[in-house]
């Protein structure tokens, strides 16, 4: 009882994040829609197209490898691979199909190995692109781990 009662805990702390984390990810994008994508930026420009990545990259982080994790140990599944991750989030309704998750791990590398300042319009085009859908992700993972609360 003791090792479901840590995972709860885990799993309270790991929401607990993931809230926060989309609460400033909503700030973000909300002004970096107000930008637009450009050719070139503005230095107060490219700080909220930094900070936009940034914390779509650590929400995304939260959501792969803390909350669905989480929520595996409060259900009682065996620690596995990410896919198996990510094929458990799908059989839950949580995400669509394994490759989404695997679209927004994707851009999270993307954004930690952009070297090259030249294509920064389009990394942040794609981040601007893909952040309703993670966000929305992510208040589906908040509703349903809560509800393991109630249960």
């Amino acid at each position: 009882m003791a090792k479901r009662t840590a995972s709860f805990e885990l799993l309270k702390g790991a929401l607990d994040q993931l809230e926060a984390s989309t609460s400033w990810l909503e700030r973000s994008y909300t002004q970096c829609v107000s930008v637009g994508i450009k050719e070139k930026y503005a230095a107060e420009e490219y700080d909220r197209y930094e900070n936009l990545t940034s914390r779509y990259a650590r929400v995304a982080d939260l959501i792969v490898h803390k909350v669905l994790r989480s929520i595996d140990a409060v259900e009682l599944m065996e620690p596995g691979s990410i896919i198996d991750t990510a094929n458990r989030a799908v059989a839950r309704g949580l995400v669509d199909s394994v490759e989404t998750l695997r679209g927004f791990k994707d851009l999270r590398n993307d954004i930690a190995h952009e070297y090259k300042t030249d294509d920064l319009a389009e990394l942040f085009s794609d981040v601007l692109q893909a952040t309703p859908e993670l966000l929305a992700l992510a208040r589906r993972i908040l509703d349903y781990g809560q509800g393991l609360f109630d249960e």
